[in-house]
């Protein structure tokens, strides 16, 4: 459950950067903001799951850490964030997918 604590340190970082996020566009910041806590709640759900429930649940938890790292990448691009205020989130989420790709993957 060591990974928890990972993800939720993202979900805190990326609602702070959210806010920076939503003085220039506030239905990205509101994005950022829904992805990134899906990501532990599907997370939570998938470990109290049953087989197909479990994994499906796991899926749904890396698609959405995927997209807040979409969120990440766009908000650096079109200059709302730096690349170094996003740099850690982009490696905690890199981490969360790598995890969350396994237990998408394992069938109890």
């Amino acid at each position: 459950m060591k990974i928890y604590s990972k993800v939720i340190a993202m979900v805190k970082s990326v609602c702070a950067l959210s806010r920076k996020v939503q003085q220039h566009d506030p239905d990205l910041a509101r994005q950022m903001r829904r992805a990134c806590m899906s990501v532990a709640l599907n997370m939570l759900e998938g470990w109290h799951a049953r087989a197909g429930n479990r994994v499906a649940r796991f899926g749904i938890a890396m698609s959405e850490a995927r997209e807040t790292v979409g969120c990440l990448d766009v908000s650096a691009a079109v200059g709302y964030l730096t690349d170094a205020e996003i740099a850690e989130d982009l490696d905690r989420l890199d981490h969360i997918v790598a995890v969350l790709w396994k237990l998408s993957r394992t069938r109890t």
